[in-house]
């Protein structure tokens, strides 16, 4: 057994040096067809050809539309988490700041009937999420590990009863009819509509593209270095001179940002926004596609994040034995990370760093053994 996992970690290993050894126009090509790839997936002239990838049980657009929410949350919370090494077990709080900011101001449902457009609401809805990220974080920076975990744990906890308690955000009843972002067909046809899912999918993926090159160019830079030192050794990080809590900071207002962006997505996408929607089970599960894909990495945090929201939505229609496997998804996908944690630690595409780490790890264990 022990002889088959080191030979795939060296394939791994063979396969990412070929990669980054590749001439640069090799790599912008495969890149280019890659995304071409994600833009055609939801037309069904192309995904009926890729054999078990649709979900027989679900509409495979609403799928890849769930698919991207979580990756762009993924890409978010992989700031805190990966770069900046801060434990946060309270990211979906964010996005239930960035839904609700929207369906407060654009529901005819809300008390106090602003009936703004989507498109004016989005960037006020980041604003706020950026704003709650901030007075979160100004308080509870100062703590490390598992005590800044139970704080964003308490937060997450606090919008949720706050939206199922608060007559303000109607708890279950919730807000109904929000606007969908806009755009119409020659036609008069409005391009974002109730039953066709693709634009929707087609705009996340846009911006999804548009985050991660934000996020690539604020990792290579000043502030990226200094979150990768916080997340090295934060001592050492502050004696030479790093002002820790400020870059924390900018990585918890940084991830919220992005979370308060997906939830304004999801409020335009769904047209309506309750309570339900913003269980705590949804941050632990951002976390772990994080994990699994290999924090630190933004490749890993996406694909973490689409492998694990399309391994939840796989089971739903799916009969065993009588048994609907959608019941017991939650149990597979545990036993998928358990077995992930087994064999692969550092998640399936680590940062070199980590991935570093874990070999320097695993040779001190043979050495002592």
């Amino acid at each position: 057994m022990t002889t088959v996992l080191e030979k795939v970690r060296s394939g791994r290993e063979a396969v990412g040096q070929r990669w980054h050894g590749a001439p640069r126009w090799v790599r912008w090509v495969l890149l280019a067809a890659v995304i071409v790839f994600f833009y055609a997936l939801p037309n069904k002239e192309f995904y009926q050809y890729l054999g078990p990838i649709p979900t027989p049980g679900a509409n495979f657009t609403q799928v890849l539309f769930t698919v991207s929410i979580y990756v762009l949350l993924a890409v978010g919370l992989n700031i805190v988490v990966g770069f900046a090494g801060l434990l946060d077990l309270g990211y979906f709080g964010f996005f239930a700041v960035g839904a609700y900011t929207v369906a407060v101001l654009t529901s005819p449902s809300s008390d106090i009937k602003t009936l703004w457009p989507w498109l004016v609401v989005v960037p006020i809805a980041i604003a706020l999420t950026m704003v709650s990220g901030v007075a979160l974080g100004t308080p509870t920076l100062r703590l490390r590990g598992d005590y800044l975990a139970l704080v964003t744990l308490g937060f997450a906890e606090m919008i949720r009863i706050a939206a199922v308690s608060s007559p303000f955000l109607k708890g279950q009843r919730g807000f109904s009819q929000i606007p969908h972002p806009p755009g119409k067909y020659a036609d008069g046809r409005p391009f974002f509509g109730v039953l066709d899912a693709r634009p929707y999918y087609w705009l996340v993926l846009t911006l999804i593209i548009l985050v991660v090159i934000g996020v690539r160019n604020l990792t290579h830079s000043r502030v990226g270095r200094a979150w990768i030192s916080i997340r090295e050794d934060e001592d050492a990080a502050q004696l030479m001179g790093v002002p820790t809590f400020k870059f924390k900071l900018w990585a918890f207002a940084a991830g919220a940002a992005i979370a308060g962006l997906a939830g304004a997505l999801f409020a335009g996408k769904q047209n309506f926004v309750n309570s339900q929607n913003f269980e705590l089970l949804n941050s632990i599960i951002i976390l772990a596609a994080v994990i699994f894909g290999g924090s630190g990495n933004i490749v890993g945090a996406i694909v973490g994040g689409g492998l694990v929201a399309y391994m939840i939505e796989r089971f739903r229609g799916i009969e065993l034995l009588g048994i609907e496997l959608y019941e017991w998804r939650f149990l597979f996908f545990g036993l998928v990370l358990v077995l992930m944690m087994i064999v692969r630690p550092q998640g399936l595409i680590p940062n070199r760093r980590r991935a570093a780490e874990f070999k320097d790890r695993r040779k001190e264990v043979i050495v002592g053994e």
